[in-house]
């Protein structure tokens, strides 16, 4: 006849948190061996990617390591990809020069106003 094996905590039903498997000890017996949930990768806030460097942990064990294995060394570590840090500093850098380029613009039209009026 086969052994009968049972929950070993007090929740008694099958639920996602109380996910078993059926282990042989080394006395011969069977146990249920309650099974930790999967961790999920962090992913990049922007367009979603994993994000590389930073280990896939339950939330409660990220409080457990230390702060440079929760990110990655540059701006945003552990939060956006570095794909989208390049587009960002891209970014800024080309507002950056269009904002220039009107103030360069508009100071050229001023002259031109300026020497017309002569």
């Amino acid at each position: 006849m086969v052994q009968r094996v049972t929950y070993r905590r007090r929740l008694s039903y099958n639920t996602k948190s109380n996910k078993t498997r059926i282990i042989k000890t080394p006395g011969g017996q069977l146990r249920a061996l309650h099974i930790r949930k999967k961790a999920g990768s962090p992913k990049c806030g922007d367009c979603g990617n994993v994000l590389a460097g930073v280990p896939s942990l339950r939330p409660t064990a990220y409080a457990r390591i230390s702060r440079r294995q929760k990110s990655v060394t540059r701006p945003y570590g552990g939060s956006r990809c570095g794909t989208c840090v390049r587009s960002r500093i891209i970014r800024a850098f080309l507002i950056e020069e269009q904002k220039i380029v009107k103030r360069v613009l508009k100071a050229q039209v001023a002259e031109t106003k300026k020497s017309g009026k002569k």
